[in-house]
């Protein structure tokens, strides 16, 4: 009887060694499942290029403990819908630029007309002590946790008729933008008449005259073959676009330190890589559009001027009912600061 009692003592021992030793082990291997909307190819895709660059640093420095799953072009839905998805945990991150305001109106704050004269200020701003307090900010208001700033890149007109130097040119023209009030309030301050279309008609939309033009950064106006239809772009710069890298605060909150930190190198590791990407292809694109035989046109400081002075005030005046007026101030403030350390 001693016997039987000691042997079925060691197997329920031996069980509850084995159960432990599964449970822990479920508990270091974690799982991520990365989404974004954008094509998955690398070479023509800055999201995919990220998500990429993001899962190979994790393999290399989290010892197998996690797994990067990458959901791109759409698999799980569009921005706003893996977006919505991060915030309920039911995805651990993801990339979107355009939606966050949906989820944090503050994120409009670095849509200000020509507040960034160049790639470096920009980098220096969102990398700096203003991009740390915005991210805190959006913690704070949604639970998420953004990791690190990419970029879209700077948005430029097309046009298919007439050129455009400075605003009395774009008085009338009819420019197909995004629905949203912003870009709207953006492009009446410069004369033009916004046209909200979807993006899958653009194309249509210039070629059979619809619209004039159209803007978005050059990456964008190459990948959607607009120089087929459109004989001039001009290099304003007129918004520059950000990338947000957020993530499920359920997630985040799971991983030890260790794995912490390598995710945020990861992240941050990412972002860069995904700029790096985004000029090679803007640049690349610049050469494209005039091999095609599009006039490119990058306007005059004081071309600019004029450009910034048309529209930034209303548009400072449409943000100040929809965010703090004090965030304007400081990312203005961040912007200077970034221009005198250059």
């Amino acid at each position: 009887m001693n016997h039987s009692f000691k042997l079925l003592t060691q197997v329920a021992l031996a069980t509850l060694v084995c159960c432990a030793s599964t449970v822990t082990s479920a508990q270091n291997k974690f799982v991520l499942k990365l989404a974004h909307s954008d094509s998955a190819d690398i070479t023509t895709s800055r999201k995919a290029v990220m998500a990429e660059a993001f899962a190979r640093e994790i393999k290399a420095k989290s010892g197998g403990r996690i797994e990067v799953q990458i959901f791109g072009a759409g698999a799980l839905g569009g921005e706003k819908d893996l977006v919505e998805g991060v915030k309920n945990g039911f995805i651990q991150a993801g990339l979107a630029s355009g939606v966050m305001a949906n989820f944090f109106q503050s994120a409009m704050v670095t849509d200000l007309p020509y507040l960034f004269p160049n790639d470096d200020v920009a980098d220096k701003v969102m990398d700096g002590p203003f991009g740390q307090k915005l991210a805190e900010d959006f913690n704070a208001a949604t639970g998420m946790h953004n990791m690190c700033f990419g970029e879209v890149g700077f948005r430029h007109f097309s046009t298919g008729k007439t050129p455009i130097r400075s605003p009395k040119d774009l008085a009338g023209l009819k420019i197909r933008v995004q629905e949203t009030p912003l870009y709207v309030t953006e492009m009446k301050a410069l004369g033009a008449q916004p046209t909200p279309i979807a993006f899958p008609e653009t194309y249509t939309a210039l070629q059979t005259g619809v619209v004039d033009g159209q803007e978005n950064p050059i990456p964008t106006i190459i990948f959607a073959k607009f120089y087929e239809v459109q004989k001039y772009v001009t290099l304003d710069g007129h918004n520059y676009g950000i990338d947000w890298f957020v993530m499920s605060d359920k997630f985040y909150k799971s991983l030890p330190p260790d794995l912490l930190k390598v995710v945020s190198d990861a992240a941050k590791f990412a972002c860069d890589e995904e700029r790096k990407a985004n000029r090679t292809f803007t640049a690349n694109g610049k050469k494209i559009l005039t091999e095609k035989g599009v006039e490119v046109y990058t306007p005059t400081a004081a071309e600019f001027g004029q450009f910034r002075a048309a529209t930034q005030p209303p548009v400072i005046e449409f943000l100040k009912t929809k965010i703090d007026p004090k965030l304007i101030d400081s990312i203005q403030a961040a912007v200077k600061q970034a221009e005198g350390k250059k």
